[in-house]
């Protein structure tokens, strides 16, 4: 599919999005549209390469950036997934963006991931990476990533910051977040 096919099918998921979404406080302070989570497939962008997510690990501003690797079948992930909402409420009105990249099985979207959210009310922005090649563009995200998730990257125009595996409280995301909020 071409760059104009995405940016036309992005364009269009979007404008669906203003017409299903609450009012919600944006990072900037001002309000946003923010999609009910997990109501549809429609709400979570799937990534069919990792080149189509890439500008994620790239963004050069004055946000901080918290984005982790997670699945529906790892423990671990799951367990830590409240941070990242404990996250998002605390800092909804800060410049911090929070993305949780799944990397669930494609099949599995439907069936598992998208009743996932929805029961679980997660509040972050979900996306799917489904770029079976996983060894062309773990080194993309980060040199220390070995491959193993849970993974959590947090960075912004000056410092990059790799946590791999499980968090071990939120304090501690939180912390690690701080240092790069307040510089």
């Amino acid at each position: 599919m071409g760059i104009k096919h995405i940016e036309i099918i992005l364009w269009l998921s979007m404008l669906g999005l203003v017409f299903t979404c609450d009012q919600k406080k944006s990072i900037d302070g001002g309000a946003e549209q923010i999609a009910q989570v997990g109501t549809s497939k429609d709400e979570v962008i799937v990534y069919e390469q990792f080149d189509d997510m890439a500008f994620r690990f790239e963004h050069e501003n004055d946000t901080t950036y918290v984005i982790n690797f997670w699945a529906t079948w790892c423990k671990p992930c799951v367990e830590e997934l409240p941070y990242f909402d404990q996250l998002f409420k605390e800092y909804s009105d800060q410049k911090v963006k929070i993305v949780l990249v799944s990397l669930d099985f494609p099949k599995q979207i439907d069936s598992k991931l998208i009743p996932f959210i929805t029961k679980h009310k997660i509040l972050p922005e979900v996306v799917v990476l489904k770029d079976p090649d996983a060894n062309a563009w773990i080194d993309r995200v980060s040199e220390d990533w070995d491959g193993a998730i849970p993974i959590t990257l947090i960075y912004n125009r000056n410092r990059r910051l790799f946590l791999s595996g499980e968090l071990d409280d939120y304090e501690g995301l939180k912390d690690k977040v701080e240092s790069l909020v307040s510089k």
